[in-house]
């Protein structure tokens, strides 16, 4: 910067700072406006201290007239309550109280909300590794109500969500009554209990209720709903078997598929009865005329993640209304155990919720399984079994004695046999060897097929146990040796999960399975080297003989330990009886048989006949089909 540039900022510096000298306020002027200063500051601070003091007084006025507007408040609510509810108005308030009626066998707790049954307990049975009575289900699991169509249609009640009132109560017979605002206007609901009984007989009374219902609607609905409490020690059996079961006049007893969630209208006929079925215990309700199939159904839906929960069900089931000032609809509630002739003794086909087997399968638990648990009841149950499987054998002695007399028979020829099969190499024609083959079997007066047949008539008491003993409760928390409980596996190692393992075998080892296991092996063996002739003409037959009891293994291991002992019971006397077989068939008798049947002249006809003729057939027409090649 020059010389000039500079002189000239100095000067515009001076001129600056004298002007602003010049222009400033004076002493006087300063003093003046902080005067004004101060007197803005203190009406400020006074006009905020009105404001505040104002809003106290504002607050404490409203904190002094709170009870006012609540009064206001109550009584805009009663009159809300007045128009949503009208003649039940005075029943949706109230404090909640427990009645119960008992006897010998079941007490039944009955809550005023709702009026409806919330608790049930089983005097003469406890849930597992407990001591006390069995709850069958419990105040948050169920809801039974009536649903109530009013003022021509504009309203709908649930009885589930009014209070009633007890006015007759005894030890055994209780009466919940829903008072409307009419005086002679109620519904009851009436809960009687007989002596040593399963049976809650009950019922509702509508009267004086045609002014208040729908004249248009002609049927009421009934809804009952529950979620199973886990009952006993493995839960996922216990979601394997529940299901609802239900009874329409015209059919018989019908069910829900346990392993599926499904909601199944009733609509085809009218029911009788509707039963909420547990793994071992039921509860059902029964029409004491007919429940009207419009508008009814039945679901189920699993509960899989929810702890202590097995499964959830809900029915709706029609009732008729009449519209008359005076109308009675009357049902019962069974509550109690899924034992056979308990429920059969009612008459209304209660049985028909215990699998005992299919068709012609069942009448084998009904006229000899269940006899023999109920008459030995006094008895060790897995001793009961055994006593059962001794019957069982005792009856099936003749089909046990041909089997292994087949068996025998096909022993003593294989030398023939095996000179047969020596004649015809790998490059003979197979048709030629079968032929020759059933000519032998009919020459020697044997049957390759006798020892099959007997086998297959056992099969028919193999699948009736199969599907009931499972189910019967005459073996639930009956232990046995190691094993605590018949009706469900015993565990002598739990490992826990194992990827693969757990789904194909499970999480456990059954003693009772693995024995019945290594027994069918066993059996399985010794049954091969009975009639080895009929493995070598069935590839793949020896295979399928020891891969079936690996199958069995794996179903067993999670099945009722009760099968499980009946099963290797059944072999082990298997086993004793064809070593007894041995002194009472002798091959040497057998041998002279063959021989002397070969001797005589040739019959034509017979099992063996027609399948060497069956074999020259076969021949014939591939014989033909190469001609035309």
């Amino acid at each position: 910067m020059d010389k000039k540039s500079l002189i000239g900022l100095g000067l515009i510096a001076v001129i600056l700072g004298i002007w602003i000298w010049l222009s400033g306020p004076t002493k006087e002027q300063i003093a003046k406006q902080k005067h004004i200063k101060d007197s803005i500051e203190l009406a400020n601070q006074k006009a905020l201290e009105a404001e505040l003091k104002n809003k106290t007084q504002i607050i404490k006025s409203n904190f002094d007239s709170i009870k006012a507007p609540a009064v206001e408040n109550d009584s805009l609510k009663q009159v809300a309550e007045n128009q949503n509810y009208i003649d039940f108005a005075n029943a949706i308030h109230g404090n909640d109280s427990i009645s119960s009626i008992e006897n010998e066998k079941v007490k039944v707790y009955i809550s005023n909300k709702g009026g409806q049954i919330v608790k049930v307990e089983l005097k003469e049975y406890s849930r597992s590794g407990e001591q006390t009575p069995l709850v069958l289900f419990e105040k948050d699991s169920t809801e039974f109500s009536l649903i109530l169509s009013a003022y021509n249609k504009a309203k709908v009640f649930k009885t589930s969500e009014f209070y009633f009132k007890p006015i007759k109560l005894n030890e055994k017979s209780l009466t919940m009554r829903l008072q409307t605002l009419q005086p002679n206007s109620y519904i009851d609901f009436i809960y009687t209990l007989n002596a040593n009984d399963y049976i809650v007989n009950s019922g509702f009374n509508l009267v004086g209720m045609q002014t208040i219902l729908s004249s248009n609607v002609d049927d009421l609905q009934l809804n009952w709903k529950m979620l199973f409490p886990s009952q006993e020690k493995y839960i996922v059996k216990e979601r394997q078997a529940a299901t609802v079961y239900f009874k329409q006049l015209e059919n018989k007893p019908d069910y829900i598929n346990p392993m599926k969630d499904e909601v199944k209208e009733l609509t085809d006929a009218d029911i009788k009865w509707v039963s909420f079925k547990q793994q071992f215990f039921n509860s059902t309700l029964i029409a004491s005329t007919k429940f009207e199939r419009g508008g009814s159904l039945i679901e189920t839906s699993g509960r899989a993640n929810t702890p202590g929960v097995v499964k959830a069900v809900r029915t709706e089931l029609g009732v008729k209304y009449n519209h008359t000032p005076n109308e009675k609809f009357e049902y019962k509630f069974y509550f109690g155990p899924n034992h056979y002739n308990t429920l059969k003794t009612y008459n209304e086909e209660l049985e028909g919720i215990i699998p005992t087997g299919w068709s012609i399968f069942s009448y084998i638990n009904k006229w000899m399984v269940i006899p023999l648990f109920n008459g030995l009841s006094g008895l060790n149950m897995g001793i009961v079994i055994l006593i059962l499987t001794i019957i069982v054998k005792v009856i099936l002695f003749p089909i046990g004695y041909k089997t292994y007399l087949s068996g025998a028979r096909m022993r003593v020829l294989k030398p023939e046999i095996d000179a047969l099969n020596a004649k015809f190499d790998k490059n003979a024609d197979p048709m030629k060897k079968q032929q020759e083959q059933m000519a032998l079997y009919r020459k020697a007066g044997v049957n390759p097929l006798s020892g099959c047949l007997p086998m297959l008539l056992q099969f028919p008491i193999l699948i009736a146990l199969f599907a009931f003993i499972p189910a019967a409760i005459e073996l639930r928390q009956k232990g046995f040796l190691w094993a605590d409980d018949l009706s469900t596996y015993d565990s002598i190692w739990t490992f826990g999960k194992v990827p693969f393992i757990s789904w194909a075998y499970g999480d456990h080892v059954s003693l009772f399975a693995a024995l019945m296991f290594v027994s069918t092996l066993i059996y399985t063996y010794m049954n091969s080297n009975l009639m080895p002739q009929q493995n070598n003409q069935m590839p793949g037959m020896k295979f399928m003989m020891y891969f079936m009891p690996v199958i069995f293994l794996a179903v067993m291991n999670e099945y009722a330990a009760g099968l499980s002992w009946y099963y290797f019971l059944a072999n082990m006397m298997t086993f004793l009886q064809n070593y007894g077989l041995k002194f009472i068939v002798k091959d040497e008798k057998i041998r002279a048989e063959i021989d002397a049947n070969m001797k005589k002249p040739q019959k034509k006809g017979g099992f063996a006949a027609r399948l060497e003729e069956m074999a020259k057939q076969r021949q014939a027409d591939m014989n033909k089909s190469r001609g035309k090649k």
